[in-house]
C-alpha cells in the first residue's frame, strides 16, 4: 500500500497533475511524499475522503500553494491548523464527518472560499472570523440541480451523481420560492449557475450562531439542521444574497427572523413543546407562543415602553455619528469605549425589521405564527428518495414520501421602537 501511494504521488509530481485522488487509503497521517522538496506546486484538487487522518500539516499551504478544492470528509480530524488560512486560492473546503470541536478563526482569511462543509462534527459555535470570507464576484460556481414541480410547488429531490463521484455521492436540491429557471422532467439534469457562498454545518452541537455571520456579503445558502439552536441572529436573512436557510430539527428553535419570510427555508422538527425553564435564555411570549431571544439582548420592549434606555440612545447616537460623518469606527479605541460596546458598534445586535435602525441592547419583538401565514402550505414538503436497494436509480421506480407536519414556529419581527412595532406588517 505504501509503495503504491508513493508511486501515485510521484507520478502526480512528475506529470504535474492538477487532481490527486487519495480516497479510501486507510491513511492515519498526511502523506510525507506530498510535502517533500517543493511539494506539488501544480496541484489544484486534493481528494482524501474516508481515511483516518487526525490533523493536517502546518506547511500545507507552503507545499500545496495552488489548492482550489480540498476534500477531507469522513476522517477523524480534531484540529485544523491555523496555516489553513494561507491557502489563498482555496474555494471549496469539505471537513464534514470528522471530529472537529472548534474551527480556527484563521479560516476567515480564505477570501476566495465559496463552499465550506462542516456537517457531522462536534462544533458548538462558529468563529466570527467567517464574516471575513468573501466571494470573488467574477467567478461562478456550477452545480447539478433538478427542479421538480408538482401542483405548482417545488420540492426537495435527492439524486445520486456519477458525474463527480470522487467529490459527491448525492446532491440535495433545495426548493425555490420564485420563478424557476427551467421546467424539466424528473429525469432531466439541468445545469444552473449560481453566484454565492455555501455554508453547511448540519448535525453538530451548535447552540449559538455569531451575528457576524449575517455580514457575509455573498452567503447564498446556509444549512444548520440538526443542531441545538434556540435562537437565530436578528439580521439573518437581511442580506439579499442569502436565499436558502435550513434549520430543520433544532427542537428548541421557535422563532425565525422575519427577514426570512420571503426566503426558502426549512424548519421541520423545530419548536418542540418544552418548558421555558429548560432553556436559560431571555424569552418573549405572545398568547400561548414563546420564543427565545439571542443571548446579547439585554431588554425586551413593549408597545407601552415609549422611552428607550439611556445606553441604547447613546449607542445609536455614536453609531450614526461615526458612520455618517467619520465613516471609520477604528477611530474609537478600547480606552475611550469598553471593548464589548466597541464590538457592538462594529456589528450591531441587529437592524429594525421595519426601518433598519441599528439596535444594540433592546428589541421590540412581534410574533407571526408561521401556520397563520400564506407560507404555511409550503411547509408540507414532499421528498423524493430512491427505493431501498436501488442500484440504477432513477431508472427504477421512484418512491414518494409525503412529510406532513404542523409547525409551532413563528416569524419574529424585531423592531427598534413602539412606533415600528405598531406599524410593522409581515405581508407588506
Amino acid at each position: 500500500m505504501a509503495s503504491e501511494l508513493c508511486k501515485t504521488i510521484s507520478v502526480a509530481r512528475l506529470e504535474k497533475h492538477k487532481n490527486l485522488f487519495l480516497n479510501y487509503r486507510n491513511l492515519h497521517h498526511f502523506p510525507l511524499e506530498l510535502l517533500k522538496d517543493e511539494g506539488l506546486q501544480y496541484l489544484e484538487r486534493l481528494y482524501m475522503k474516508r481515511n483516518s487522518l487526525t490533523t493536517l500539516p502546518e506547511n500545507l499551504a507552503q507545499k500545496l500553494p495552488n489548492l482550489v478544492e480540498l476534500y477531507l470528509h469522513s476522517n477523524n480530524i480534531v484540529v485544523v491548523p491555523e496555516a489553513i488560512g494561507s491557502l489563498v486560492k482555496l474555494q471549496c473546503l469539505d471537513l464534514s464527518d470528522n471530529a472537529l470541536e472548534i474551527v480556527c478563526p484563521e479560516i476567515g482569511r480564505l477570501r476566495a472560499l465559496r463552499h465550506l462543509r462542516l456537517a457531522n462534527n462536534q462544533l458548538q459555535f462558529l468563529p466570527p472570523g467567517l464574516s471575513h470570507c468573501h466571494l470573488n464576484c467574477r467567478e461562478t460556481s456550477v452545480f447539478i440541480h433538478l427542479m421538480w414541480r408538482r401542483r405548482g410547488v417545488q420540492s426537495h429531490v435527492v439524486l445520486p451523481m456519477q458525474y463527480r463521484g470522487a467529490d459527491f455521492s448525492e446532491v440535495l436540491i433545495p426548493p425555490c420560492s420564485y420563478k424557476p429557471w427551467h421546467r424539466c422532467s424528473i429525469f432531466e439534469f439541468p445545469v444552473l449557475q449560481f453566484l454565492g457562498m455555501y455554508l453547511t454545518v448540519d448535525r453538530n452541537r451548535l447552540w449559538y450562531v455569531p451575528r457576524h455571520l449575517c455580514q457575509l456579503p455573498s452567503l447564498n445558502e446556509l444549512s444548520m439542521a440538526g443542531n441545538r439552536l434556540a435562537f437565530l441572529p436578528l439580521d439573518l436573512g437581511r442580506s439579499r444574497e442569502l436565499q436558502y436557510v435550513y434549520v430543520d430539527n433544532n427542537i428548541h428553535l421557535k422563532g425565525l427572523p422575519s427577514y426570512l419570510y420571503n426566503k426558502v427555508i426549512g424548519c421541520s422538527g423545530c419548536g418542540a413543546p418544552i418548558q421555558v425553564s429548560e432553556v436559560k435564555l431571555l424569552s418573549f411570549s405572545s398568547g400561548q407562543r414563546t420564543v427565545f431571544l439571542p443571548a446579547e439582548v439585554k431588554a425586551i420592549g413593549t408597545e407601552h415602553d415609549h422611552v428607550l434606555p439611556l445606553q441604547e440612545l447613546a449607542m445609536r447616537s455614536l453609531y450614526h455619528t461615526y458612520h455618517s460623518l467619520l465613516k471609520d469606527l477604528n477611530f474609537l479605541s478600547p480606552i475611550s469605549l469598553p471593548r464589548s460596546l466597541l464590538e457592538l458598534l462594529h456589528c450591531p445586535l441587529g437592524h429594525c425589521h421595519r426601518c433598519s435602525e441599528p439596535m444594540f441592547t433592546i428589541v421590540y419583538p412581534k410574533l407571526f405564527p408561521l401556520r397563520e401565514t400564506p407560507m404555511a402550505g409550503l411547509h408540507q414538503c414532499p421528498l423524493l428518495v430512491p427505493p431501498a436497494g436501488a442500484s440504477h436509480w432513477p431508472n427504477q421506480k421512484l418512491e414518494l414520501r409525503q412529510l406532513c407536519w404542523r409547525t409551532t414556529v413563528s416569524f419574529v419581527a424585531y423592531c427598534c421602537s413602539t412606533q415600528c412595532l405598531q406599524t410593522f406588517d409581515l405581508l407588506s
